[in-house]
């Protein structure tokens, strides 16, 4: 992750948004979810600083709410310590599905309209991203899906409408800046017409 993060920060990118815990992964053992929560609290805790010196700012989305509340304040601190940084954002898709960010921004919008806040008929796709977790968030340009599979796995389903998509056989313990660079060129030399 630090080198993606790192190349990212050096070559101008704004938006990085990692697919870090899926809401799915609360099925594995419980010993197996503590383990990844507390190599989480320690990887925050110890880049905290070449973050911060690369200019990245840290986001999250999900439903970061089932997070242990450890987990929940380590993030919370290193989000505060960072929040001043404008080179990068790096936002961390924790305790996320795509299918969960759709029903969550549904049901507010079920509440609204049941609260008589809005009018069921004024509602748009608009209006629908403005209720999803980061709305602020631009929607992707680019999906890489490594290791080769040939699927989204639940990730940003409404954002990547649109978004290109390179897949490469590295798996991402592997993925380094040259396999970065190679999904940015593969992306550069594509003529994006958004369903036009």
């Amino acid at each position: 992750m630090r080198t993606v993060v790192r190349t990212c920060a050096k070559i101008g990118i704004s938006y990085l948004t990692l697919y870090t815990f899926s809401i799915e992964n609360w099925q594995r053992p419980d010993d197996e979810v503590g383990g990844l929560m507390r190599f989480l609290e320690d990887v925050l805790e110890r880049e905290y600083l070449e973050l911060d010196e690369n200019g990245v700012q840290l986001q999250t989305i999900g439903r970061t709410e089932m997070l242990p509340e450890s987990t929940r304040s380590v993030l919370r601190r290193t989000m505060d310590k960072l929040r001043h940084n404008k080179r990068l954002v790096l936002t961390l898709a924790l305790s996320y599905g795509g299918r969960a960010e759709i029903v969550d921004a549904a049901k507010r919008l079920a509440v609204s309209v049941r609260d008589g806040a809005i009018d069921v008929d004024t509602i748009d796709e608009k209006m629908f991203a403005r209720q999803l977790y980061n709305p602020d968030l631009p929607d992707p340009d680019l999906l890489i899906r490594t290791s080769g599979e040939q699927r989204i796995s639940n990730f940003l389903l409404w954002e990547i409408a649109y978004s290109e998509m390179y897949v490469t056989d590295v798996y991402w313990p592997d993925f380094r800046a040259q396999e970065l660079i190679d999904g940015i060129y593969a992306y550069q030399k594509r003529e994006r017409r958004f369903g036009l």
